[in-house]
Parts: C-alpha cells; structure tokens; sequence
C-alpha cells in the first residue's frame, strides 16, 4: 500500500504543489480582510488546489509519455518505465478532475462555474509545445489561476489584488519553467517540439527568464498599493526579489548543472512569501 502510494506521488510529484499553493492561500488572506474564512474553507481551498495539480500533472505525464520514453531525462518517469500503468493514470486524471470540480461546489457557485474553463487552462499547457514556442507562458498562465481561486473559494469581491497577484505568480512561474526547459533543448528541437528556449537558444531564453522574474518582483510590491500591508508586506518581497537572485546565479548559459537546485529552490519562495505575506496581516 505505501509503495503504490509513493508511486502515485512521484508520478504527480505531489510535493512540487508547494509551488502554487502558497499563492491561493495569499489570495484566500486577503480577501479574509473583507470576509472572514474558516478554517475549513482553507481546507476546501487547499484540496481544490491539490486535485486540480493532481489532474494536470497527470494529464501531462499521460500526453508526454511517449516523449519522456525517448529523453533520456525522463525516461525512468513512472509511465516509461512500466512501474504506472496508463490505465491506472487515467483512473487519477479523471478521479482527480471530478474530485476537483465536487470541491468546488463546497466553496462557491462562481468557482464550480469555473471549474471547468480551470481544467482546460492547467491542461492545455501539457499540449502547448506541440503548436506553440510559448509554452512556458502557459504554464504560467495555470498556475497564475492559483491566487484568483483562492479569492474567490474564500469569498473575495471585486478588488485588484488578486489579478496583480496573479500577474505575479504567472511571470514566476513562467520564468522557472523557461530554466527547466533549457536541458531539453535540443530534445525539443530534435522532436518537434516547441518551447522558448527551443526557439531562442539559451542565452536569450535566460535573459527572457530573469526580464519575466522582474516582472514577479514588481507586481508582488504593487500588491501593497491597492491593499495595506505595510513595511513587512515590503520586506518580505525584499526577501522574495533576493531568492530569485540567487536562483538566477545558479543557472549559466554555459552550464546547465544547477537547474535542478534552481527550480527547487522555487518551493521555498512561495512558502516565504506566504509567511510574509500572513505577517503583515497578522503581526502588529
């Protein structure tokens, strides 16, 4: 039973959810100033986010499987290896999506409208590289959906704050995922696959990566001018623009070798900005 367990986690890499979760909580704090959340519609909001990434990581390992068998990156993934069988992975794509779609239901009749449009948004991004050298961006754009579903499952009204917010997860994301997509360049090009890097080479896409966490820098400080979080708010993105610095020294044009410590490193971020974030709110 753990084993089975351990291997449906490592398929999902279930921890690599730290990466957007932070984000819908920060969405579910602020508007928490306008309407308060229970604790339990923290938990809806925490397992909508779970089996919406569930869903879309699924769907991707499903869709790139033939792929991953042919790089030899990802070849020892779960579904090459025959350690998965595809039939038990679409049992979880499709567990996971209707699970999802019920969630919703427990925090708010927009959200179960809208959870529909969510799952084509987070799966689309799996079929991206095959039409478009964007792809990043949309993936960007999935995981940007994270801070707007965690306003609105925890009742937020009309405000800024969450689509600036959203601006700002997207670029991050968008900007870590251009690094990961750097190793398989030649991969990409050599299967017809599109990507930015496969598409600008890896200088360019790098300076496009670091132009993109600027952006996430810039809009998570232009939180604070349509919501009052005060100098800890402002310290705390200090914090964040200083871990993405360091994130873009470990990753060289001419050597590849860190990417891995570079795109973990993104966990941490998410959880220091929400600890930041909670902070301002909360620590007079």
């Amino acid at each position: 039973m753990f084993t089975t367990l351990r291997t449906y986690a490592s398929f999902v890499r279930f921890s690599h959810s730290l990466f957007a979760l932070p984000f819908a909580l920060v969405g579910a704090l602020l508007a928490a100033q306008e309407t308060p959340v229970t604790l339990g519609r923290v938990l809806w909001i925490v397992a909508a986010m779970v089996t919406a990434r569930t869903a879309a990581m699924g769907f991707n390992r499903l869709v790139d499987s033939r792929f991953d068998a042919l790089n030899p990156r990802t070849a020892n993934r779960e579904l090459p290896r025959g350690v998965l069988s595809r039939a038990s992975a679409v049992t979880l794509v499709a567990t996971s999506s209707i699970a999802f779609i019920l969630v919703t239901t427990q925090l708010s009749w927009i959200c179960f409208v809208l959870s529909p449009v969510a799952l084509a948004i987070i799966f689309w991004y799996s079929l991206a590289k095959r039409y478009t050298t964007y792809t990043q961006l949309f993936l960007g754009l999935a995981l940007a959906v994270a801070p707007v579903g965690g306003w609105l499952g925890a009742g937020g009204g009309t405000s800024w704050a969450p689509w600036i917010l959203a601006v700002a997860t997207g670029a991050w994301v968008a900007g870590f995922d251009i690094f990961y997509a750097c190793q398989d360049l030649d991969f990409d090009r050599a299967h017809g696959l599109r990507s930015i890097p496969a598409r600008f080479g890896v200088e360019t896409s790098l300076a496009i990566a670091r132009g993109l966490h600027l952006l996430t820098v810039m809009a998570l400080a232009a939180v604070a001018l349509v919501v009052p979080l005060g100098p800890w708010y402002l310290l705390g993105v200090a914090g964040v623009a200083a871990l993405l610095a360091y994130e873009q020294t470990l990753v060289r044009s001419h050597d590849l070798s860190r990417v891995k410590e570079a795109f973990d490193l993104n966990g941490y971020v998410g959880i220091f900005y929400l600890v930041a974030t909670a902070a301002a709110l909360y620590v007079n």
